[in-house]
């Protein structure tokens, strides 16, 4: 499985089979260059301007509301979550997308506002490679993301939605998750691909989406 980030919370995870999955596409509102392309799978955690631009993409396969989806040999599970503090009632609901790839169990938590629950990680359940806001203002901050990660307990952590040197607003940067992380590996890229089973705990790789 090869994962690539466009920047902000938008990734492409192309399988074995070269079938590729787009998650969270931004408009150029953002100061990421938007994604222009065909794709098999498109998940869009939450209907926000950051989140859900498609006009450029092709793809038949949306999904935006929690569930169990299928396509080829890919798995998908939408989980209901909230993009703010108290229920939604501030900034809206979120999906936390669960998706089996290769082999792999991969996390997105689209822009989640809060800290979750015992039940809400049992039902994330074992996850190898998770997906993680920590620019906080709009979603969790870098201490409530590292403390998230550390009780799903994945193999590695990709962090997402902070600040960078494209992103017209403002966000937090890394600093205070990779200090309650301890760790944090560069990858000098925009891309990492994975063949092997992961044997690590909670190891921090930090993409180039450039």
């Amino acid at each position: 499985m090869k994962i690539t980030w466009l920047g902000h919370s938008s990734f492409i995870l192309e399988d074995s089979n070269k079938t590729k999955v787009l998650t969270d596409p931004f408009d150029d509102t953002t100061g990421y260059k938007i994604f222009e392309g065909t794709v098999d799978i498109l998940t869009i955690s939450h209907h926000h301007f950051d989140h859900d631009y498609t006009e450029k993409v092709n793809c038949s396969n949306i999904i935006d509301k929690p569930g169990d989806f299928n396509f080829k040999n890919i798995k998908i599970t939408g989980i209901p979550s909230y993009h703010d503090k108290v229920k939604g009632a501030k900034r809206g609901k979120n999906i936390i997308f669960i998706l089996e790839i290769d082999g792999y169990r991969v996390c997105h938590l689209g822009d989640l506002g809060y800290v979750l629950s015992e039940d809400e990680i049992k039902k994330i359940g074992k996850i190898d490679i998770l997906f993680i806001p920590v620019g906080g203002n709009f979603t969790i901050d870098g201490k409530e993301a590292a403390k998230i990660s550390k009780c799903i307990n994945p193999h590695m952590i990709i962090p997402m939605h902070y600040q960078t040197e494209n992103l017209s607003f403002h966000l937090d940067g890394l600093d205070m998750f990779l200090k309650y992380m301890k760790n944090g590996e560069r990858v000098y890229k925009n891309n990492i691909t994975f063949n092997d089973k992961l044997n690590t705990s909670n190891k921090v790789e930090i993409l180039n989406y450039k």
